[in-house]
């Protein structure tokens, strides 16, 4: 039991490190994986921003918590596949999805993969194995599951990584999922996000258990607790976690301790149910502050560079803002598309009204 209480860490606030414990990714993929951070935490301050303007309808932030999609992405191989919750663009950005193509999906233009028939943040990629997540909470669970089993069947080596908040755990199908992977014995990493809050609701609130990893002893699921905020931290945690799955010893349950810096989302307002001081302490552990220190110590981050990069990014975001934005709507025809491989008389029929009466091209 005492393993799931302790909180893994290797970064302090200022980016001091333990050598011994310091995780052995090469200089180019930490620049790379330090620069999503930065770049998501730029594309959540624009459209946070587009939002309030009216400018698309909702979003979900991932501010605070930029430490846990990048760090636990970087771990898998490029096929692994990644059944996500809403907070990790991270995720999508490491792995080489576009800032453009995030902005297609909040628009919900023609260039979006969904088809603007999902909820702004449902970001996916089905060319990177990036699921499309969905608004109930814990869905994803046992889809990551279903992949896991499905790997271990076809020997395809594969693994599944699923993310998920801290109020998935009060839901049945973060039970069923852990269950059903414990006595299957299925190579997924269930990765948990506890920024405190499921929504306005404390953890407190959530369970009496001491600690959410402990939920991985009742389903004979090894666990560890790590500190969000801190990537080596998370790096290190869910390559363990990551190779027990590849050399099939089944599943890991790590519980990310973390904090989403802004609301829960553009219809929250997080002063309601937590304090100012609360936010501030939190601030003082910014995943980004950390590792930019850390980089610094390391001798591989200064100012001048600090500078190119936010200019760099701040260009990219603003362009692909412009495109998104002007990039068409899809055409009224679409909703009737991507169900029937042929098109059945009544669906057509229902088709060509509404293009008559919206207007559109018809066809399929």
């Amino acid at each position: 039991m005492e393993m799931e209480k302790e909180i893994f860490q290797i970064l302090d606030n200022e980016g001091n490190f333990e050598r011994r414990l310091e995780p052995d990714i090469p200089k180019q993929r930490l620049l790379q994986m330090y620069r999503v951070m930065s770049t998501v935490r730029m594309f959540e301050n624009i459209s946070m921003g587009l939002q309030r303007q009216g400018r698309i309808g909702f979003y979900i932030g991932a501010g605070g918590q930029e430490a846990c999609s990048v760090g636990a992405t970087a771990t898998l191989s490029d096929d692994d596949w990644i059944f996500p919750a809403y907070r990790e663009p991270g995720a999508l950005l490491l792995r080489g999805e576009t800032v453009l193509q995030l902005f297609n999906q909040l628009f919900g233009n023609m260039g979006d993969y969904n088809k603007g028939r999902q909820m702004p943040n449902h970001f996916n990629s089905r060319a990177r194995n990036i699921v499309t997540p969905s608004s109930p909470i814990a869905t994803q669970i046992p889809h990551a599951v279903g992949m896991a089993i499905a790997s271990k069947i076809r020997k395809s080596g594969l693994i599944a990584l699923t993310f998920f908040g801290d109020g998935a755990t009060s839901e049945n199908d973060f039970h069923s999922g852990m269950n059903f992977a414990g006595v299957f014995n299925a190579p997924v990493v269930f990765f948990c996000q506890n920024n405190g809050y499921a929504i306005s609701l404390p953890t407190s609130r959530q369970t009496r258990a001491e600690t959410l990893a402990q939920k991985g002893i009742a389903y004979g699921i090894p666990a560890e607790r790590v500190d969000g905020n801190d990537i080596l931290a998370v790096y290190t945690v869910t390559s363990r976690a990551v190779e027990r799955a590849r050399k099939g010893e089944g599943p890991t349950l790590i519980e990310a301790i973390t904090y989403r810096l802004g609301p829960h989302s553009s219809s929250d307002d997080p002063t309601k149910y937590r304090t100012k001081k609360e936010v501030e302490e939190w601030m003082k552990k910014d995943p980004i502050k950390r590792m930019r220190g850390y980089l610094v110590k390391k001798g591989y981050w200064d100012d001048v560079k600090e500078k190119e990069m936010i200019d760099e990014i701040d260009r990219e975001i603003r362009d692909a803002v412009r495109k998104a934005e002007n990039t068409p709507k899809p055409p009224i025809e679409s909703i009737f598309h991507d169900v029937y491989a042929e098109m059945p008389w009544h669906i057509r029929e229902e088709m060509e009204d509404a293009v008559k009466r919206y207007g559109g091209k018809g066809g399929e």
